[in-house]
């Protein structure tokens, strides 16, 4: 019998176009010692991809994981929408099966793009309805020296916010705060920024005012994208007097 992924990476190769794999290449920081050297594009957006896969909701775990270990970015992608696809639809045991694939599929999901439309809805998602507390898994992914290990922690943790939930957020904040990939510091404030949207301003502010001055410019300034310019000019003011006290002593 056929492996059906075959056919949907051979899918995928049809609707390759070489003037949007050069963008996307370029896009996605492909280039040598760019944070995703060697990744390969066939040129396939990510509308075609939804629609295609439509067509393809019925692959297999195991299905999903050779899919995963793809050269290419397309490949990969299409293989963690259809699992996102199915974690909603599925049932407990499933879920864990899914979000056991995707954990130990991280070396493969290694761009932002694989991350941030994927981990809310499977690693969030199964940790949040769950019984344990999250931290020791979002902890030691926090921990690892894989960028990509990090930044599902942080963005996983929209699924919390989403709820209504900061705590998660706050505390992997708190922990990769001096994180200097400029991909961490924007993960970080953006998810910050969700949560003032999400949960409270308060939470938000109370946050600020404990560590604005201290935080990575890069995180600050998209943690307050949203609030009032007053409130901007007052959170970037904190930073400008740490900047200041640092130079002069």
């Amino acid at each position: 019998m056929q492996k059906r992924y075959l056919q949907l990476e051979r899918d995928l190769k049809n609707l390759a176009d070489a003037g949007q794999k050069n963008i996307l290449q370029t896009f996605f920081k492909t280039g040598p010692g760019q944070y995703a050297a060697e990744d390969i594009f066939l040129g396939v957006t990510v509308p075609q991809q939804r629609k295609l896969i439509k067509n393809y909701l019925d692959l297999t775990i195991a299905e999903m994981k050779s899919l995963l270990r793809s050269p290419y970015h397309e490949c990969r992608m299409s293989a963690l929408l259809i699992l996102v696809a199915q974690f909603k639809r599925e049932d407990l045991p499933y879920r864990l099966k899914a979000y056991t694939l995707y954990l130990r599929s991280t070396r493969h999901i290694n761009n932002w793009d694989l991350v941030d439309a994927t981990a809310p809805h499977i690693v969030g998602a199964y940790l949040r309805t769950s019984d344990k507390s999250p931290m020791p898994v979002l902890g030691k992914l926090a921990a690892s020296s894989w960028l990509w290990d990090r930044r599902i922690a942080v963005v996983s943790t929209l699924n919390y916010i989403k709820s209504g939930d900061p705590r998660p957020t706050l505390a992997l904040a708190r922990k990769l705060m001096n994180d200097d990939h400029d991909l961490m510091q924007k993960a970080i404030g953006w998810m910050l920024r969700e949560v003032g949207k999400h949960c409270s301003l308060n939470a938000l502010e109370t946050y600020l005012e404990a560590y604005g001055a201290v935080m990575p410019r890069t995180t600050l300034r998209y943690a307050i994208e949203r609030l009032p310019e007053t409130r901007k000019r007052y959170f970037m003011s904190l930073r400008k007097k740490s900047d200041k006290i640092g130079r002069n002593r």
